[in-house]
């Protein structure tokens, strides 16, 4: 029986669908000892984590392993006088180290701070700096040792550096230290509202912020792993993502260890299609997510056979209906969607035991208690856009939700005003319940007196084949308030033209209510995005 059961009650239909759940855990719960060395004393050759690169080789942990594994680097860690509380950035990819890191700091009660490997010098410095980290892990490749000595240089910032796999001048080699290190680590204390884990999110305006979650985060990610994921026990999850994103914590460790599937990670630098495919027949992987744009990749780039893949879901932005409807005819597998953010666990999603609504981020997660508000915190009607906002439990914890901004409790008190947490992002419900994503609540464009979101319209676009990237903005408009515009990116093959706008213009709007129509478009060679990928809709405003 998988372990997470020890820590919430279900109540669920006849159809195995989740209904209810409520979390329950001691003062003290930590990931660390009560999933990951629980798992290893009852089941030490239960299959954790399958891990390949991009030079065929391949390794394979069981929970004994992480155990161990963990234990030595948490007292390398310990012995050079790192201690609960203390931050540590880690730079891992998608090394299997960053496993035994992240448990290794979650045992310590040390707040893990993971960031990408793409992160430039100045990118650096900010999350050195905000953070004030006490140590750096990281990964040998890419330049990411010189990156971080230039911006500490810069910093004046004196912490402890190691790095993984190879000598690297300036840092200790983590995986040579661990080697000699003792395989025991005794119970640290640590208590559930300590501060876990920090991921520096990025939005569209100004610096990211650092978002803190606490220890009873990973419990949270059941509904996500189980229900929504469809990770079994004994299977394997695989999630693309690297270790430097909170998807990475969606999918590659806390919710699949909880419901008893191992992780499949795949270490690559560069996306091939062809190779995710083969990975995933390779080693029978069962469950499956990945961000809109490998679906995007797959299918126009055609699928092979994937026989032994049971689920497939996605997340992070709208995904065409037609992307979704080629998928499905071409695997038999409906493709769920899934909404959350950085700040929270999934929030909406397209669950087990019931049937994927295309397009559509599906129905409310019984974890939590959500509603659409308008600018007044009022309720909406359905078909109505409003702001997704949280509503808290009586005792006012929400697990799963984050519990500080780093430096910033401003900023919280803001998002958490009028007793419900504000996302940010805007959507209406249908009669049958389930929701429909509209972008950032800030993003609505009014125009003629209607209210539209900007998803709709880019999801159109998007089914064009001349179109390969794209964004929508209003823009002023004398006589309709504002005017809807089209930055877009087009494919290989196609070159602007007045004629190319006109076919565009006439595609969309024979398919758009005519108060949505695309008034104004414009060709680009790229979109600004934030180092996250997230398109920068003000900065687009602001050059109109």
């Amino acid at each position: 029986m998988s372990i997470y059961r020890q820590f919430c009650q279900e109540v669920l239909e006849e159809n195995g669908s989740l209904k209810e759940i409520k979390l329950q855990y001691p003062d003290q719960f930590n990931f660390g000892y009560d999933v990951v060395d629980a798992i290893a004393e009852k089941s030490p050759e239960k299959r954790a984590l399958v891990w390949c690169n991009t030079e065929n080789e391949e390794d394979v942990f069981t929970f004994s392993d992480i155990r161990k594994y963990s234990n030595q680097i948490a007292n390398v860690l310990e012995q050079s006088g790192l201690k609960r509380g203390d931050r540590v950035i880690v730079v891992l990819k998608r090394h299997y180290e960053y496993w035994f890191t992240a448990i290794a700091l979650h045992k310590l009660g040390i707040v893990l701070v993971p960031v990408t490997h793409m992160l430039t010098v100045h990118d650096f410095i900010y999350r050195i700096s905000s953070s004030n980290a006490d140590a750096i892990i990281c990964t040998p490749q890419d330049e990411v040792p010189e990156r971080i000595k230039e911006a500490l240089k810069e910093t004046g910032t004196d912490c402890l550096l190691w790095s993984v796999q190879s000598e690297v001048e300036g840092f200790r080699n983590l995986t040579e230290e661990m080697k000699n290190a003792d395989m025991d680590l005794a119970r640290h204390e640590t208590k559930v509202t300590d501060p876990m884990l920090m991921y520096f999110t990025s939005g569209t305006t100004g610096y990211p912020k650092g978002v803190i979650h606490d220890f009873s985060y990973p419990l949270a990610h059941i509904v996500t792993a189980k229900y929504w994921q469809q990770a079994e026990d004994d299977g394997l999850h695989f999630t693309v993502a690297e270790t430097g994103w909170a998807k990475a914590s969606w999918g590659k460790i806390y919710g699949q260890w909880l419901v008893g599937s191992a992780v499949m990670v795949y270490d690559f630098d560069n996306f091939d299609p062809k190779q995710i495919v083969d990975i995933i027949n390779r080693y029978g992987v069962t469950s499956f997510c990945a961000p809109p744009t490998i679906y995007r990749y797959l299918v126009r780039k055609g699928i092979a056979d994937m026989p032994k893949l049971k689920h497939a879901s996605t997340a992070g932005e709208v995904l065409a209906p037609e992307i979704i409807r080629r998928f499905t005819e071409r695997t038999g597998i409906p493709l769920c969607e899934g909404y959350g953010q950085t700040e929270t666990t999934l929030l909406i999603g397209n669950f087990y035991g019931s049937d994927p609504v295309e397009g559509s981020m599906g129905t409310t997660s019984p974890l939590y208690h959500i509603e659409l508000r308008s600018r007044d915190n009022g309720p909406v009607p359905v078909g109505e856009i409003g702001e997704v906002v949280i509503i808290p439990p009586e005792n006012g914890k929400q697990p799963g939700v984050f519990c500080a901004y780093l430096d910033n409790e401003e900023q919280y008190q803001h998002v958490w005003r009028d007793g419900v947490y504000h996302t940010g992002d805007a959507a209406y419900q249908d009669e049958d319940g389930n929701y429909w994503f509209h972008g950032r609540f800030d993003d609505i464009i009014k125009t003629g007196g209607y209210r539209v979101g900007p998803y709709e319209i880019e999801n159109v676009l998007m089914e064009h084949q001349a179109v390969v990237e794209c964004s929508v903005i209003g823009i002023p408009d004398p006589f309709r308030g504002q005017a809807i515009k089209a930055i877009i990116v087009l494919s290989g093959g196609y070159t602007p033209s007045k004629e190319l706008e006109l076919e565009i213009k006439d595609f969309c709007n024979k398919r758009l209510a005519e108060y949505k129509w695309i008034r104004v478009i414009e060709f680009v060679t790229e979109l600004p995005k934030t180092i996250s990928g997230k398109v920068q809709k003000t900065e687009l405003r602001s050059r109109t």
